[in-house]
């Protein structure tokens, strides 16, 4: 259907670059209902910064970006910074690793934004999940926490911290399979009920593994590594 027949509440876009998406991203901060989820998920959110699967020093397997994806989902990106914002600041209070490091709020807005991004009032495929969890693999894990981390071991360590960490790097490629079908199967199993109570109007979608997507899947995931093993072995040559 094309989008100018949707009604506004029940608007799609194909693409976050127009003005009216930001309107309608915009006002759900007006919206009480909205509000008091974003509340609710954001508190999940942060009960689950808790757990965590230790595989290595600084190397944890998190389940943070389920909640974060879903939220991010349904009130979009501006309410997205906000809930970002309050999980980062009261986790690091409640669940301290270390000392509070203001800068690494960002890299949670950057993620629940660009979640926002590929998923609120977007038709959902499993393409557009696989796109978005790479995204937020390749500039909140791969770009910015070895950045922010790096400053970080200088403020309070005065120490460096090597940016291009191959364990952290493998880490985070071998998780991204794994976290996208996770979250494939976690929107087949919210979806339909988001739908029925108005907070998303994807249709009755059902979201597969196609040989697409598992060709998607494979290429993303071997891009990814070849640029690793390229930046080790010219590393490696200099």
């Amino acid at each position: 259907m094309p989008e100018s027949e949707f009604k506004p509440k029940q608007q799609l876009f194909s693409a976050p670059f127009s003005a009216a998406y930001w309107r309608l991203a915009a006002a759900e901060m007006k919206s009480t209902r909205m509000l008091v989820l974003a509340a609710v998920l954001t508190a999940l959110r942060i009960a689950v910064k808790s757990l965590s699967i230790p595989i290595g020093p600084n190397l944890n397997i998190t389940f943070g970006f389920l909640i974060n994806s879903i939220g991010s989902m349904i009130y979009g990106p501006v309410v997205a910074i906000l809930t970002s914002a309050v999980s980062d600041t009261l986790g690091a209070i409640l669940f301290p690793s270390g000392p509070y490091y203001f800068p690494f709020i960002f890299e949670e807005i950057a993620g629940g934004v660009i979640f926002a991004l590929f998923f609120y009032r977007a038709k959902i495929s499993t393409m557009r999940v696989l796109l978005g969890r790479f995204s937020v693999t390749l500039v909140c894990n791969l770009i910015l926490n070895p950045i922010l981390l790096y400053y970080y071991y200088l403020a309070y360590m005065g120490t460096s911290y090597n940016i291009f960490s191959l364990p952290r790097m493998v880490k985070n490629l071998a998780l991204f399979p794994v976290q996208s079908l996770v979250m494939v199967i976690l929107f087949n199993a919210v979806l339909p009920l988001t739908n029925r109570r108005g907070l998303t109007y994807t249709g009755n979608v059902k979201l597969k593994f196609g040989r697409k997507e598992v060709a998607a899947l494979v290429i993303l995931t071997a891009v990814s590594a070849l640029a690793v093993a390229g930046y080790y072995w010219y590393r490696g040559l200099a």
